[in-house]
């Protein structure tokens, strides 16, 4: 792969890893983080320099990645005064990895073609692990050339990057995907609790079904973890929530009936509500072990 000038802008649980890929691809790194310390963090363990906005850590790249926390974050680091379109030349790539609405993508797109920008949404599965190994899925919307120029980039990171369509795509694919896993960690959750009161032997039952039909990412990574009540690790409930709102808004706004994902939304406010919004997703189960 021809090493190209990139920058990352945002250094988090996930933006962290994903842009130390790049280096070890062997591809030139910018960083920009709101939090300074975290981006001298960042060039000590894999060189490459750091900015002090977000315009001029994308002043010279080929290919400009965003992994930040909103809609709001997205707008700011992207289309502000000293956001990355400022600096951007014509011709180059502006990639957002942020889980946001399908509504922000299409105004960065837009933005971004009025600068002869190409812009990609491009949201990832696979969490924190994933973005460490280098195994996200990426979902990605926007103009198939701008695709074409940027896959073999974010290969780096991603085991399967896949085009949905067009702007936004990559965002309602995402959506998809949290809508799926708030019903199925609900579903794993009432299993476990009720296959434990059954006095059975949980971790038996988990291997046994996990064999079957009932077998899931979920079950195979956190069905053990559930049950010996371990939710100190991965994605956080205050991240699913936030997801979970952008799902439901639009299921609103397309005629879109998601009363499941509505009921596990609530039952996250309530994983909350005991100060548990940093655990990971799969506490749910809390709710059917404790009810309060």
């Amino acid at each position: 792969m021809d090493a190209k000038q990139t920058a990352f802008i945002g250094l988090g649980v996930m933006g962290f890893p994903m842009a130390g890929h790049l280096t070890r691809a062997g591809h030139a790194v910018t960083v920009y983080n709101r939090t300074a310390a975290k981006a001298r963090q960042w060039t000590e363990k894999h060189g490459g320099r750091s900015e002090a906005t977000p315009a001029l850590a994308a002043r010279d790249a080929e290919l400009v990645m965003l992994m930040v926390g909103n809609d709001d974050d997205v707008r700011a680091v992207a289309l502000g005064k000293d956001g990355a379109l400022a600096a951007m030349k014509p011709g180059t790539i502006l990639v957002d990895h942020t889980t946001a609405s399908a509504t922000v993508a299409r105004e960065v797109h837009a933005a971004a073609k009025a600068r002869g920008v190409g812009f990609l949404d491009a949201p990832v599965s696979g969490g924190q692990a994933g973005a460490e190994n280098g195994k996200l899925t990426i979902m990605v919307g926007g103009d198939a050339e701008a695709f074409a120029r940027a896959e073999p980039v974010l290969g780096c990171y991603g085991r399967a990057v896949t085009l949905m369509g067009g702007p936004g795509a990559g965002q309602l694919t995402k959506m998809v995907n949290q809508i799926c896993i708030a019903g199925l960690v609900q579903g794993l959750s009432e299993g476990i609790n009720f296959g434990m009161r059954a006095g059975l032997d949980i971790e038996q039952v988990l291997d046994v079904i996990g064999k079957g039909a009932a077998q899931s990412w979920q079950m195979d990574n956190r069905g053990k973890t559930m049950a010996a009540d371990k939710f100190d690790f991965g994605f956080a409930v205050d991240w699913m929530r936030k997801d979970l709102a952008i799902c439901l808004a639009e299921g609103r706004g397309n005629g879109a009936a998601l009363p499941v994902t509505a009921v596990v939304d609530q039952f996250y406010a309530r994983i909350q509500a005991r100060g548990g919004g940093r655990w990971d997703t799969s506490s749910l189960i809390r709710l059917l072990r404790d009810p309060k």
